[in-house]
């Protein structure tokens, strides 16, 4: 048995971990395409748009795409969590991503609004695909978990220092729950409580 492995450990929901760069990259791509367009460029507001149109399709597949194999591997093997395994909370989950990727965020951000320069709106629709295909990663993940009827975690101490890489090459094994446990849905979004009869 792996040190570590027969004591309870700090648990986080998979999907959450995919869902959590999805907001602030969607939002900062459709402000930096939205600045963007206001500046001619060197292409024109036309081709910068259709150029920002076909960059928001391929991010979109290519990140909503990108190493699904490795997300099903793990899910299909995963043990049970433990009664003593802590699971955290999505807000804490998802305020840890987002604090170790600030950044990055930022840098994302400033990067897009200075192509707009060059080829306007392209950089911020790029960003907004980025957002976008970890939103589509995240519903086909809670599609997976209503399937199963199960919810997928991960090790926290197997995740990256920032928060991320749920299925890095760190993460061994992913642990499952029932469909109820914890406060998010399948698929990452915040859980909505039942409305009293």
């Amino acid at each position: 048995m792996a040190r570590g492995e027969g004591r309870a450990q700090g648990l986080v929901r998979v999907a959450v971990v995919v869902r959590a760069g999805a907001a602030p990259l969607w939002w900062a791509g459709v402000f930096a395409a939205g600045v963007g367009v206001l500046v001619p460029g060197v292409t024109g507001r036309r081709v910068g748009v259709m150029a920002g149109a076909a960059l928001f399709i391929v991010a979109a597949a290519v990140v909503s795409y990108a190493r699904r194999k490795r997300y099903t591997a793990l899910a299909r093997s995963a043990a049970r969590a433990g009664k003593h395994d802590v699971l955290q909370d999505r807000a804490v989950s998802v305020r840890n991503w987002r604090r170790g990727h600030r950044w990055w965020l930022l840098l994302a951000f400033v990067v897009a609004l200075g192509g707009s320069f060059a080829v306007p709106a392209a950089g911020g629709m790029l960003l907004a695909g980025c957002g976008t295909g970890l939103r589509l990663k995240a519903a086909w993940l809670g599609r997976r978990e209503r399937a199963h009827d199960a919810l997928l975690w991960v090790r926290v101490d197997w995740l990256a220092g920032n928060g991320g890489r749920p299925a890095g090459k760190a993460v061994r094994a992913y642990r499952s729950t029932g469909i109820a446990a914890g406060d998010a849905a399948p698929g990452g979004a915040r859980r909505r409580t039942a409305a009293l009869v």
